[in-house]
């Protein structure tokens, strides 16, 4: 009887439910992408504000900026029908994305997107919403900072022994930190409790979700805003 290592047990019991890339999915009331990076050979129309933004950037981060923005801008065309020079997604003045169309801030409409070296992912939605993907391979530095970020409760709930796992705790909160647009630097993510993590489960007024996307893992948060009294 051959023995399978701890690697290959993970490997075929992934912790979440894989996410087909390339597809428009829909969960909570909120629109979603991912893809590959290296499967976006198509170049997003950028409005000359957009493109002040781009060209404002690193060389090394052009790229991908340019990818999530093509992810983001497919979501609110496809939502608003509008024809894709018409769609702007600027950032606002804490860095956070938003939506613009016609020229007209679109305040009811909250977008996110994220990235890493293999994929990108845009989400939009009615309520303030977060993305985040994580690859796996980070599992490591996701362990190293976890005392930082993960309370005693969260480490014992989610483990050190699985990569995608770690991946996911780490997703999750910085897609819930980016739903309240803060910084996951800092003592934003100690404030979000991770309750559960297969199926997740947060503290405070947010639904969560978390797939297998490849070699990374990508978590979904949807913060619902206290109205007034």
């Amino acid at each position: 009887m051959t023995r399978m290592t701890s690697a290959a047990v993970h490997t075929a019991h992934p912790a979440f439910q894989p996410i087909a890339p390339g597809h428009v999915h829909r969960w909570g009331g909120a629109r979603l992408v991912v893809a590959r990076r290296a499967g976006l050979h198509r170049a997003p129309v950028l409005s000359p504000a957009e493109q002040g933004v781009l060209h404002a950037l690193p060389g090394r981060r052009q790229a991908e900026w340019a990818a999530g923005r093509l992810l983001a801008k497919r979501l609110v065309c496809e939502l608003v029908a509008a024809p894709a020079h018409d769609v702007e997604i600027l950032p606002r003045d804490d860095g956070s994305p938003c939506v613009v169309v016609g020229g007209s801030p679109m305040p009811a409409l909250h977008v996110s997107i994220s990235h890493t070296a293999g994929h990108v992912a845009a989400a939009l939605a009615p309520e303030p919403v977060g993305v985040d993907l994580c690859e796996t391979a980070s599992a490591e530095a996701v362990r190293r900072v976890a005392d930082h970020v993960l309370s005693p409760g969260e480490l014992s709930l989610v483990g050190t022994d699985r990569p995608d796992a770690l991946a996911g705790a780490w997703a999750l909160k910085e897609a819930a930190v980016k739903a309240d647009r803060g910084s996951v630097f800092g003592a934003a993510p100690r404030s979000v409790a991770i309750l559960g993590l297969r199926p997740p489960v947060l503290g405070g007024r947010r639904r969560a979700m978390v797939w297998q996307a490849g070699e990374a893992v990508l978590a979904l948060v949807l913060a619902h805003r206290a109205g007034p009294a």
